[in-house]
């Protein structure tokens, strides 16, 4: 796959186009890049995707850019044109939108579009507009059909409405793969060591949406291989009842190397528990042996 930051540099051949901002990459957006790869092969055409990445810290995303080029990259799409969302973008009505970059920068031939996308200045553009400039510009335009799983609506909306109240199975679901988030070890106060349970804290990418607090089951990927591992989102109200920042520490069991300022990945398997505040560190200790049990069970 191809990756162009903007549209500027494309040198293209009436491909087919796909455009959204495709957050999650979760399975409706997965039956649309399928139905759209088939389309291409059937007709020779190449694959362009358009997807709009918001500007730095924005903290609400379900994959970094990073992420959704990875996922992206095992589609089979040809061509990746990421395009920010800076204030001056959005200011673009959505015909100059078609014209000068649809047609006059990626010359699309046919172009497919989610069920409810919207594009364009006050997010005017959508479905109806480009059957309307179709004739004009050369192209021909299909609408995608809603992806339902079990009869529910699948968006990233959605998704992140359960990553937030802690339904991880359900998210998970709807994804179609497992959540992930990614981060650097920072050093912390090795409180953990002192009770038994050294952990990793992980600064995660700014833009990244962080799951509601609680202890997950999780497996994390290091430059050594694959562990499993116990992580916490919290405040850690035990040790420090008077902390209101929220920190992301990972217990990795039978693990001992040291890891700190190395990138490392955590997979969310299951959601254990509530994070909760005990009478004493000794109830707090007991109850990690048994979210440590707790943990291997999920990954047996």
């Amino acid at each position: 796959m191809i990756i162009n930051k903007g549209y500027e540099n494309t040198s293209l051949r009436s491909p087919i186009v796909a455009m959204g901002i495709f957050d999650g990459v979760h399975r409706g957006h997965t039956a649309l890049l399928n139905y759209f790869v088939d389309t291409a092969k059937k007709s020779g055409r190449e694959t362009v995707v358009i997807t709009f990445i918001y500007p730095h810290n924005h903290n609400s995303c379900l994959t970094t850019p990073d992420e959704k080029r990875e996922i992206l990259s095992k589609k089979g799409i040809d061509h990746l044109i990421e395009i920010e969302l800076d204030e001056e973008f959005k200011k673009m009505e959505a015909v100059d939108f078609i014209k000068n970059i649809l047609v006059g920068k990626i010359n699309a031939s046919h172009i497919i579009i989610g069920y409810d996308q919207n594009f364009g200045r006050h997010c005017k553009g959508n479905f109806e507009m480009l059957r309307q400039y179709s004739a004009d510009f050369g192209f021909t335009v299909e609408q995608a059909s809603e992806f339902q799983l079990d009869g529910n609506k699948i968006s990233s909306s959605i998704i992140k409405k359960l990553l937030h109240e802690g339904d991880l199975d359900k998210a998970n679901l709807l994804l179609g793969y497992d959540y992930k988030m990614s981060g650097v070890v920072i050093e912390g106060k090795k409180i953990g060591t002192k009770l038994g349970f050294p952990t990793a804290n992980i600064l995660p990418a700014t833009d990244k949406l962080i799951p509601a607090g609680g202890v997950y089951a999780v497996e994390v990927e290091t430059k050594s291989g694959y562990f499993k591992g116990m992580l916490n989102i919290g405040i850690s109200p035990t040790i420090n009842p008077a902390n209101s920042k929220i920190s992301m520490e990972v217990h990795i069991i039978d693990f001992n190397q040291n890891i700190y300022n190395q990138n490392i990945s955590v997979v969310f398997k299951k959601r254990l528990r509530n994070e909760r505040q005990f009478d004493n560190i000794e109830q707090l200790v007991s109850q990690m042996k048994l979210d440590r049990e707790e943990t291997i069970k999920v990954f047996s």
